[in-house]
């Protein structure tokens, strides 16, 4: 055999090994890009943990509960976020729904209303203002963006003209607050309605013809209408459901802090979509994801949090939760597009 014989054989030889080695580091690529942010939430809470400012607290029992806790509040809403953003809509209300919700929650427990009419009464109005912005969104075609920020600006207003600029905190009964504030096997029992608005939202997105459908809308909505799809029910309902969920949010809220006030929406819109954008940047890059929404809450939690207890001032965290918007954006878009065109 000649010598050019014995490098093409040997050549031969490792072609096969080639594409297998790729292939693994494809794999490893993949994994490291679908984990990172549970990766980057791991070493933020290894840092507080370790950090002399924070070590005493920051693993305390305490501290975790009050975070789990109030997290799942946030944590609904953002899931509520989801549902419209899957069909590339934003639904900017989610926030203000949620006040809404919790302060008509609360004005009616306080008033003496039972529990069970409270709860539906403030889902009916979740629902109800989902379906006006899927109305306005699908029939009379305003953008998404503007009709929701519109919605939220009104809602912002009845909420402030329902309790007078004053919170609603008294007569509560004590079996929400309890509720609110109590654990079960050490875990804050918020937490538990938040495993089942997941699992619901999860199983819905990835497990029926509905939530495959939703998604198909997201990719491309005119395909999706010349297959057949009715594409404006789909988008109507996304919105029902996103009010629907927001209400859920608001009620566990009054439960949570006791009460209600009327700024209350302000300070879960932001956090809600920018975890819900930042789902897309893990577990599924380039796909919105009940999985990522999770991770990112409790990645913003846990950033907060430490930054909190390091003794940072107060508007540190818009920093963090407008950079995060900003981020879960661009990333969304950049996976989204290598998505496409790895699909393509």
């Amino acid at each position: 055999m000649t010598t050019t014989e014995r490098t093409t054989l040997d050549a031969n030889r490792r072609t096969p090994a080639e594409p297998e080695s790729r292939g693994r580091k494809l794999r490893v690529i993949q994994m490291l890009e679908a984990y990172a942010l549970l990766i980057l939430l791991l070493g933020v809470a290894v840092f507080f943990s370790l950090w002399s400012k924070t070590s005493d607290v920051f693993l305390s029992t305490a501290n975790l509960q009050t975070t789990i806790g109030n997290q799942s509040v946030v944590a609904v809403i953002a899931l509520a976020a989801l549902i419209p953003l899957v069909c590339q809509e934003w639904d900017l209300s989610v926030g203000a729904v949620a006040g809404l919700a919790a302060v008509m929650a609360a004005s009616v427990l306080s008033g003496g209303t039972g529990l069970v009419v409270a709860i539906c009464m403030s889902l009916l109005i979740g629902a109800g203002i989902g379906a006006l912005n899927g109305i306005i969104v699908t029939r009379a075609r305003v953008h998404a963006v503007i009709a929701t920020l519109g919605m939220a600006t009104i809602l912002a207003g009845v909420t402030y003209q329902k309790t007078g600029g004053t919170p609603i905190v008294s007569n509560i009964p004590a079996s929400v607050t309890d509720f609110g504030s109590a654990n079960f096997l050490g875990i804050p029992q918020t937490a538990f309605v938040l495993i089942a608005v997941a699992s619901f939202v999860y199983y819905l997105l990835e497990h029926t013809p509905f939530g495959r459908y939703l998604y198909a809308l997201g990719v491309n909505a005119s395909a999706a209408k010349l297959v057949g799809l009715r594409t404006k029910l789909l988008l109507f309902t996304a919105f029902v459901l996103a009010g629907l969920l927001s209400s859920i949010g608001g009620v566990l809220q009054v439960a949570r802090a006791g009460g209600a006030e009327h700024r209350l929406g302000e300070g879960f819109t932001l956090p809600a979509l920018a975890a819900a954008f930042l789902s897309a940047a893990s577990v599924t890059p380039g796909r919105y994801n009940v999985g990522g929404v999770i991770i990112a809450i409790f990645f913003l939690a846990t950033l907060n949090s430490g930054l909190n207890l390091a003794g940072a001032p107060p508007y540190v965290a818009s920093y963090v939760n407008g950079a995060a918007l900003i981020i879960g954006v661009g990333l969304a878009a950049y996976l989204g597009r290598k998505r496409s065109g790895e699909t393509g």
